[in-house]
Formats: structure tokens, sequence, C-alpha cells
């Protein structure tokens, strides 16, 4: 399991604005061939800091959704939100345990 991490930070006055449109496009998001799982977290100590977990069958697909409509639409809505540069993991999911 492909797995991307990615952290974003906000602009105070514009937290409201991405979580819109996070709520807005989340199910197309976790729809988008090959993404297995998606949430969202937002950090304990600075909450204007987010966190996006996906989980892909491949960097292919991943890279499909990267290439799409739907992720160039999502990205030029929040790029514009940002204080920080974004930073990107991609990682191998190696166990889990419930």
């Amino acid at each position: 399991m492909f797995v991307r991490i990615v952290k974003i930070g906000f602009h105070k006055e514009y937290v409201n604005t991405f979580l819109s449109i996070f709520n807005a496009h989340k199910l197309q998001i976790r729809h988008f061939e090959g993404c297995r799982f998606l949430e969202l977290y937002r950090d304990k100590l600075d909450s204007n800091i987010f966190f996006t977990y996906s989980y892909w069958d491949s960097e292919d697909h991943l890279e499909m959704y990267r290439q799409s409509e739907l992720f160039n639409d999502i990205w030029g809505k929040t790029k514009i939100l940002f204080d920080r540069k974004p930073e990107a993991w991609s990682v191998d999911k190696i166990e889990s345990l419930n």
C-alpha cells in the first residue's frame, strides 16, 4: 500500500475556507481510481496546520490523481490560502495493527 502524507498550513482567516473546499471534494478524492483511504487531521498545537493521509494502490494512481482536473481544481483553490510551503511524504505502508 502506497501512502501519501501532506502537511499544509493556512492563514488563520482561511481555515474555514479550506475546510469547506475539503468537505466539498472529499468524496470525489476518496472515490478517485486507486484511492483506498482518505483522512484529514488537524494539529493539536497549531490549529492552522492540517495533514492529509491517503492510501493509494500505487504511485501511478496517485500521479493520475495529481494530473487530473479534480486535483488541479482543488489545488488552485487551496494553494492561495497557504501560509507556508506544503510538505509531502510518500511512504510504503509496512504494517497496520487495529
